[in-house]
Order: structure tokens, then sequence, then C-alpha cells
């Protein structure tokens, strides 16, 4: 398989490019970008979290494949996941974790079931927008993994974010 062949992977959070509104009026005040906000799945078993675009959708690797429920049974035996919502603003000093909201999510691929409330991940991501820091429903190994992914993918990101998060995520 060439170079050319081989699909890009996306590394880093989406940041936004610029100002959908510089220069003109009209169409497109006040609207929301997503470009600056980027899904971060925790697997909790494996103490692993990356960067999945696809959770935009709802069609990530982790779910691809899944039929999903509101009826945790349905997934029962399957592993805990986290999505979260992450959002990037601008200080003077440069970028910073803005937003930053969890989301539970089952899946269990031998059933091919998995366990997620649709409205609550629509509402995180919207609080996660609007600058919302919300992960008190996490369990303390899965703040960890998070506080440590986050200070790791940009630590002067994590330096300049708001003193809520690191609370927030402290173990």
């Amino acid at each position: 398989m060439t170079n050319e062949e081989k699909p890009k992977q996306k590394m880093g959070f989406t940041i936004i490019k610029d100002d959908p509104t510089d220069g003109h009026k009209g169409f497109g005040i006040g609207s929301l970008s997503l470009e600056n906000v980027s899904p971060v799945i925790i697997d909790v078993e494996e103490g692993l979290a990356k960067i999945e675009i696809g959770a935009m959708h709802a069609r990530s690797d982790t779910e691809r494949g899944i039929k999903f429920t509101l009826n945790r049974e349905d997934s029962e035996g399957g592993k805990p996941y986290w999505l979260v919502w992450v959002t990037i603003d601008f200080k003077e000093d440069g970028p910073y974790y803005a937003g930053v909201t969890a989301c539970e999510m089952v899946v269990n691929r031998e059933k091919r079931r998995g366990y997620k409330v649709l409205a609550d991940h629509v509402n995180r991501m919207d609080k996660s927008m609007k600058r919302h820091i919300m992960v008190d429903n996490m369990d303390d190994k899965s703040k960890q993994i998070l506080a440590e992914f986050l200070s790791g993918h940009n630590k002067d990101m994590w330096d300049r974010s708001e003193a809520q998060l690191h609370a927030d995520l402290s173990v």
C-alpha cells in the first residue's frame, strides 16, 4: 500500500479557522460553528482516550455496527465508554479547553448492542459549546484518563484552562 492510498489520520483537535462573519454582515451572524468542538472517546477498561471525529455524527469506530437503545439491559456485559465533547476557545495568551462535557455510553460488541441517551449527547455537546464544564458524572479512573489526555495533548492549553476544569478532573 503506497502512501497515497493510506487514509489520512486526523490527529489534533479541530481549531476555529477564522471568524465566519469577518468582513461581512448578514447571513451567518450569531450562528454556532462546530469547527471548535472535538469528540474524545474514553475506553475506561483500556485506560485510553482518543479523538474520534466520527462521533460528531454518531459514526465513530466505537459506535459503528452497534444498535443503540435506551435500555441498559440490551447492552449488559458491554464495555463502558465516555464520549467527551471538548470545545476550544481563545484567550489573549492563546487557546484553552473552554468547554468539557462527558456522556455515558456502553457498547457490547458480541450482542452488537449499546446504551446511550442521544438527547443527552446532543445537549452536552451544546453545553460544551457554551463553555460549560460537566464531568462530575464520570468515575475517578475516567477523570484521570481525561486529565492526562488533555494535558498530554497540549500542556499550554491545559495550563490556560479554567481552574474549575482542573478541580473537577482531579482525583
